[in-house]
């Protein structure tokens, strides 16, 4: 557990991993099965709008989406799972082989790792390693969700609230980049993953086929270098950023010739307080915003201010900070993160009146 009570060295306040966008054919179907399986049933909202800020990334049309935010009580990120309405998602161009740029797996925590293997193990997935325990790398597996989605699920301590299940939410990602130095340049003076957990060259396979070649790359973990502050940081918990460069091939574009929100891991999204010193901070260090949506954005029942910028390979990268989030939205009850001290966590028992939003049954 960190030490809440220390102050960020820069102006502006990153908490933690907010969320993994996933563009997908079904909100449904895709929230109901990560809420059964993997314990994402805190529904925070469901919203249907145009994306009208997203043209750059959306062949300059405004684009209409259905978005559902579920996040995971025992501690973690959460998920954005995203649908275009307006035109029929497209499957990436090629198999996507590890290493390829752009986001390649989210990695989710689990506080007892062979329970979660014996868990998935009987729904016959089409893709699930073994238990890979190395003491570099520590204890996980991997698995591809019926979506092709690769997760890499990961023994972790840190839990926020004791849950049914043993898997908890989002505690990272694994990256595929170009030039590693650089992209460990942008995450840690950006981002602050500053902290070298780990930087390996070693052999690994290039996707989920039985007959699969290894390919060599080199792989960095980054931790964040300063504790989860203020609002939701202690739900969403310590994170991880991994870096995977291919050393002996050239890698594809897991987005080319496709639009953010097709399928796939569309970004990456952090939550922040101090947005306008982000941005100022962003532009000094040439990242500069590709999208803001200036002071505020309406997601019906959650309410804030988002942006947008680029890793050095075109990842996105999303910073929310949010200003409401409801509570019991029928009796207008809801939670204002404007008027709040930045630097101090919510309560427990105020972040656990998410609970509310619990859906125990598929929707």
């Amino acid at each position: 557990m960190t030490n809440s009570s220390e102050r960020p060295t820069t102006p502006d306040i990153i908490n933690g991993i907010q969320q993994v966008g996933i563009g997908v054919s079904d909100t449904k179907a895709v929230f109901n099965w990560y809420r059964k399986h993997l314990g994402f049933d805190i529904l925070v909202f469901k919203d249907e709008a145009p994306a009208a800020l997203m043209k750059r990334y959306t062949s300059g049309e405004i684009c209409h989406r259905n978005a559902y935010l579920s996040l995971n009580m025992l501690g973690g990120g959460g998920l954005e799972i995203w649908q275009f309405l307006s035109r029929t998602p497209q499957k990436p161009k090629f198999p996507i082989i590890l290493g390829d740029l752009g986001i390649n797996a989210m990695k989710i925590r689990s506080n007892d790792i062979q329970k979660s293997y014996d868990s998935l193990r009987g729904l016959e997935l089409k893709y699930l390693t073994g238990i890979n325990k190395t003491v570099k790398n520590g204890i996980s597996f991997y698995f591809q969700d019926p979506w092709d989605n690769l997760v890499e699920v990961v023994q972790d301590r840190y839990f926020f609230n004791k849950t049914s299940l043993s898997t908890g939410g989002v505690l990272g990602v694994v990256i595929g980049v170009s030039q590693i130095s650089e992209s460990i340049r942008f995450y840690s003076d950006l981002l602050g993953y500053s902290i070298l957990v780990s930087d390996q060259t070693l052999e690994l396979p290039l996707n989920n086929t039985p007959d699969t070649n290894f390919g060599l790359f080199r792989k960095v973990v980054l931790a964040h270098s300063r504790p989860n502050f203020g609002g939701f940081g202690e739900l969403l918990g310590p994170t991880q950023i991994e870096l995977l460069q291919a050393l002996d091939r050239k890698p594809n574009r897991i987005f080319e010739d496709r639009l953010w929100g097709d399928l796939g891991y569309i970004h990456v999204c952090f939550d922040v307080q101090g947005m306008e010193k982000l941005r100022n901070r962003a532009a000094s260090l040439n990242y500069p915003f590709t999208v803001d949506s200036a002071q505020s954005f309406d997601m019906g029942d959650a309410a804030g201010h988002f942006s947008y910028v680029e890793d050095p390979d075109g990842t996105l990268i999303e910073f929310v900070e949010t200003h409401k989030v409801p509570i019991l939205k029928p009796l207008g009850i809801y939670l204002d993160l404007k008027k709040r001290n930045p630097h101090k966590p919510l309560p427990k028992w105020m972040v656990r009146t998410l609970r509310f939003h619990k859906v125990s049954k598929d929707i």
